[in-house]
């Protein structure tokens, strides 16, 4: 009996791409996108099985018609394909009801949008803080730079006018 050959990556790439989806934390919108995309994929599961399996199948027999079998298909490979087909859904609409499971009940969101709401405008209100006190420093900064600039500039003045480079204590 011939196994049916199908790549490593057939079986394993949905699977790893709902577990990395699953494992990024992320808003309500997110996890409905994801919820959507795992229905969808789950639709392409059943319409490709049934391909599959419709391709697969042995041909009916009639009465009168005789038909000829194809020798280089495997004795029985809907039975393959449906154990595949079967493990790929089963495991597609356990990460639908993962995604369904993490999405939050009516009676806490209006709860949980509230105390996310007070932590975000916590974080702002430090950001802000954070932001006004670098702004000061940097106005610090520039006060003192625009100083020695000009401090600069009134000694290279000076030097062009052939006076001292320290200013005389006359001048002070």
């Amino acid at each position: 009996r011939n196994p049916v050959k199908i790549p490593r990556d057939f079986l394993s790439e949905h699977s790893r791409d709902n577990n990395r989806e699953r494992d990024c934390a992320g808003n309500m919108a997110d996890r409905l996108t994801q919820l959507q995309d795992a229905v969808n994929s789950l639709a392409d599961q059943f319409c490709n099985a049934i391909g599959v399996l419709q391709q697969c199948a042995p041909p009916a027999s009639f009465s009168n018609i005789q038909t000829a079998i194809n020798k280089d298909q495997p004795a029985n490979p809907t039975e393959e394909y449906a154990q595949l087909f079967a493990a790929l859904i089963a495991r597609t609409a356990k990460d639908v009801d993962v995604l369904i499971d993490s999405l939050p009940s009516e009676e806490s969101t209006a709860v949980l949008q509230a105390a996310s709401l007070r932590q975000l405008e916590e974080e702002n209100h430090d950001a802000a803080a954070r932001l006004e006190e670098v702004v000061y420093r940097g106005d610090v900064l520039l006060e003192k730079i625009q100083s020695a600039l000009a401090d600069i500039a009134q000694s290279q003045l000076r030097t062009r006018n052939g006076a001292p480079s320290q200013p005389s204590p006359t001048e002070s």
